[in-house]
């Protein structure tokens, strides 16, 4: 796996340069993450697609320092696949990463080849807790994803990679995360989705549940669901190859 920087923007790539005979899928992570989320799928499908999994501005290495509206991080998204000349890849996010791929597909509906939507929801309203609890205790904020964020069936162990870099993001950043999530509600716009989707949820998640999924996958044409069984919130990291699977198959199918 190849750790790179282009035009402020740190990623991970399966391989590079992208292979042109391969669809590529362009991975965003969580709220207050990294591409770390993402690392056992870009490695595992290397080679059968092109792998990308970006930081979003002001995480990890990335340039920049967080945004406040989900708009503005679409833009940045978009912008960062034009310069690594990803042509219509398949973008795929969860949570906030997930809120994005709607907004590139709704803003942008001839640029994307599909997207990918992983326990995310059309409104993402944030409970006052969760702000409360990243301005007092970010660190407390942080473990308890331990407890909230994944499967009680998960070994707590999976997640430590994750927490750690979470817990290099800044506090003012995880804050704007949360903000565009709160913000975020195209209810109303799913519609005009042409694009085809994978709406991918999880069987124990408590953050965005089963029904967030289904609502997309009832709203959206185009979509199809798939969940991912005995799995919380952080999916990916909680049953990696299961996620793995779920995303090639639906690849096979464009």
């Amino acid at each position: 796996m190849d750790e790179l920087k282009i035009n402020g923007i740190e990623f991970a790539a399966g391989s590079w340069p992208l292979n042109p005979d391969l669809d590529t899928i362009v991975f965003i992570h969580g709220s207050g993450g990294t591409n770390i989320l993402w690392q056992a799928q870009v490695e595992s499908l290397a080679g059968k697609v092109n792998t990308v999994a970006l930081n979003l501005p002001g995480h990890g290495s990335s340039d920049g320092s967080g945004m406040d509206r989900m708009v503005d991080y679409a833009k940045s998204v978009s912008e960062f696949i034009t310069s690594i000349d990803a042509r219509k890849p398949v973008v795929c996010g969860l949570s906030i990463g997930g809120a994005i791929v709607l907004q590139l597909l709704i803003d942008e509906p001839d640029n994307f080849k599909a997207g990918i939507v992983v326990n995310a929801g059309a409104k993402l309203k944030v409970m006052p807790l969760i702000f409360e609890t990243i301005e007092k205790d970010f660190t407390g904020f942080v473990d308890s994803m331990y407890s909230f964020g994944v499967s009680q069936k998960t070994d707590p162990a999976k997640l430590k990679p994750l927490a750690d870099s979470m817990l290099a993001c800044p506090p003012e950043v995880a804050l704007k995360d949360f903000s565009a999530c709160d913000a975020f509600d195209v209810r109303d716009k799913l519609h005009a989705i042409k694009a085809p989707v994978l709406v991918m949820t999880a069987s124990d998640d408590m953050l965005t549940p089963v029904k967030y999924g289904q609502f997309l996958a009832d709203q959206i044409a185009t979509a199809g669901m798939v969940t991912i069984e005995n799995a919380g919130h952080l999916s990916p990291v909680e049953r990696p190859d299961d996620v793995a699977q779920a995303i090639l198959s639906f690849i096979r199918t464009l």
